[in-house]
């Protein structure tokens, strides 16, 4: 299709923003994907504090967007007022869903990724000891936490999975506590266990960092992006391989479909089958197991293979 010159499609960042090396940067490339292949500007915007959400929106409605998304599910209450007020314009949210007419809610199976790097993490570590922390204690986390525990346990049974968050439901500092991330993985590595899986956002850094410290054999999952591309050469001797949530999909398909006048209302789920979730092999640590974690893989895209997203079912 011919490019859609002078459409304008903004974006509007959770704290954190660009650079966060995960989450809002994923969003970010799904937005760059749309300037490229659609000819659309890109207007970026990222909340510093919470009121910036509701007004970012407004911001990026009243400078001519068509087409907005709201990176991550703080912009639940936001967004259901500013899409209410501005009916014409197709909205979209990460990770929540807004009931309107105008809003596409993109959902993202991230217990079948962390199920992946789940047994990728059972299958290489030579202790039987891994952990997992997550952000924020909400179900969005526990879906990461649910799916890894359940990979590592489907190719070990008797594997330790060590869990802790950052901070209860709320604590918008959950997501960028290197300090705290950190000092939790050295315990963890000192007491035996040899790779850390961290769903926590900019917070993920701090478990790079203890298991740069921690010496050889300790090793770090990422998380949301492939986080050994924006790692130092220290740091990605150490990143075992990343579960990918494909943000960039799904916001690039949203704002594509929107744009040719698809109904993009409603919730639209990206999991392994639609190439929402998977998983990195760069540094090629993980090569000699790749053949069984797509094996895997196939069994949940065929629904052998049903991941939970609740870690105690």
């Amino acid at each position: 299709d011919a490019p859609a010159s002078g459409i304008i499609a903004g974006v509007a960042f959770d704290t954190g923003g660009r650079g966060d090396g995960t989450f809002n940067d994923s969003a970010a490339t799904g937005g760059e994907r749309a300037a490229s292949e659609l000819g659309v500007e890109i207007k970026e915007l990222e909340a510093a504090v919470d009121e910036d959400r509701k007004a970012n929106l407004e911001l990026l409605a009243g400078d001519g967007a068509q087409v907005i998304v709201g990176v991550g599910f703080m912009f639940t209450d936001p967004m259901t007022e500013v899409a209410a007020a501005y009916p014409d314009i197709h909205f979209g949210i990460v990770d929540s869903v807004v009931d309107a007419p105008n809003v596409s809610s993109l959902l993202f199976a991230a217990n079948q990724g962390s199920f992946l790097v789940g047994a990728a993490a059972a299958l290489k570590s030579e202790t039987g000891h891994i952990g997992f922390i997550g952000g924020q204690e909400i179900d969005l986390i526990k879906e990461f936490e649910a799916g890894y525990t359940a990979g590592a346990k489907y190719v070990n049974p008797e594997i330790i999975v060590d869990v802790k968050y950052l901070g209860p439901a709320g604590d918008n500092s959950a997501w960028g506590n290197v300090a705290g991330a950190k000092e939790i993985d050295a315990g963890w590595y000192a007491a035996g266990a040899d790779i850390i899986y961290t769903a926590a956002g900019g917070s993920g850094a701090g478990t790079i960092d203890a298991a740069v410290e921690a010496g050889e054999g300790k090793w770090a999952i990422g998380v949301d992006s492939d986080q050994y591309l924006t790692a130092t050469p220290d740091q990605q001797a150490h990143i075992l391989t990343s579960m990918l949530k494909r943000v960039d999909v799904g916001v690039g398909a949203f704002v594509a479909d929107a744009l040719a006048g698809v109904d993009t209302a409603g919730v639209k789920t990206w999991g392994f089958a639609e190439g929402g979730v998977g998983y990195t092999t760069t540094g090629g640590y993980i090569d000699d197991i790749t053949a069984k974690i797509d094996e895997f893989a196939a069994k949940i895209a065929s629904g052998e293979v049903v991941v939970p997203t609740d870690p105690k079912a």
